[in-house]
C-alpha cells in the first residue's frame, strides 16, 4: 500500500541488517536498504517484492553526501521515512598494535561518523512522521574491552543514540539503542558457537518498533546464554 510506513536500514546487505528487512517488510513496512554492496541488495529487494516494496540505495555511510542521497531518495520515491536504523558498522582484531591505521581509520569513520551522519540526515523527516530511529551499538560498547577501538566506536554509538534522544525532546519521535552479544554474521571470519542469529536481534528491532507511540524502548541488550561477558 502506499501509505504503509517506510523503515530504512543501513549496513542492509548481509547479517543484522538484512534480516531486519525481512522482519520489518513480513510486519507490513515498505524497505529502503543501503549498503556498500549493490548485488546484495537487489537480490534482498527482488525477496521482499520488488521496487514497489523495496527501494536500493548503493551508499558508504561514511560519506556526508551519499546520506543525503539516501534519504532524498526515500523521499522522493516513498513519500515519507517512519524508522531509521543506523546499523552499518565492522570491528577490528583486538590489540593496538594489530590491523593497519588506515583501517582503523575506516572504521571508525564507519562506526561513529556514519552513525552521526545517518541521525543527521534523517532528522527532519522523523520529526515529520514522528518516527523511530534505531542504533546498533553492542556489548562492547557498554564496557571497555582489552585493546577494542572498536570497543571505543561503539562507546560512541550508545552516546549517539542518547544524545540524539534528548535533541529529539518532545517531538515524539523515539530512539532505541540495540546492544547485541555474539551474533553469527560474517562480523566474524570464523563462526561462532552458540551465538545468537541475525534473526534475534531483528525480532528485538521490530519489538521497539511495534510499542505503543507513548513507549520509548531506549536501551536492548541481547545476549546469547551464558556469554560471559
Amino acid at each position: 500500500m502506499a501509505d504503509d510506513p517506510v523503515f530504512l536500514i543501513t549496513g542492509a546487505s548481509s547479517g543484522i541488517g538484512a534480516a531486519t528487512a525481512r522482519h520489518a517488510a513480513q510486519a507490513g513496512h515498505r524497505v529502503v536498504l543501503a549498503a556498500r554492496r549493490e548485488d546484495e541488495l537487489r537480490e534482498l529487494a527482488r525477496e521482499l517484492g520488488g521496487e514497489e516494496r523495496a527501494l536500493v540505495v548503493p551508499t558508504d555511510v561514511s560519506e556526508w553526501e551519499a546520506q543525503e542521497a539516501l534519504v532524498q531518495r526515500t523521499l522522493d520515491t516513498f513519500g515519507r521515512l517512519d524508522v531509521a536504523f543506523a546499523n552499518a558498522g565492522f570491528g577490528a582484531a583486538r590489540g593496538f598494535q594489530k590491523e593497519t591505521p588506515e583501517f582503523w581509520r575506516s572504521m571508525v569513520l564507519t562506526n561513529v561518523l556514519g552513525v552521526a551522519y545517518t541521525i543527521r540526515a534523517t532528522m527532519d523527516a522523523l520529526r515529520d512522521s514522528t518516527g523511530h530511529l534505531v542504533i546498533t551499538s553492542s556489548v562492547a560498547g557498554r564496557r571497555a574491552l582489552l585493546g577494542s577501538l572498536y570497543s571505543a566506536t561503539k562507546h560512541a554509538a550508545t552516546a549517539l543514540a542518547e544524545s540524539a534522544r534528548q535533541e529529539f525532546g518532545d517531538s515524539g519521535v523515539r530512539v532505541t539503542c540495540l546492544e547485541p552479544g555474539m551474533v553469527d554474521t560474517p562480523f566474524f571470519e570464523q563462526r561462532p558457537e552458540n551465538a545468537l542469529h541475525p534473526d534475534d536481534i531483528a525480532r528485538a528491532v521490530l519489538y521497539a518498533v511495534g510499542q505503543p507511540p507513548h513507549v520509548d524502548v531506549n536501551e536492548i541488550l541481547v545476549r546469547p546464554v551464558a556469554q560471559p561477558s
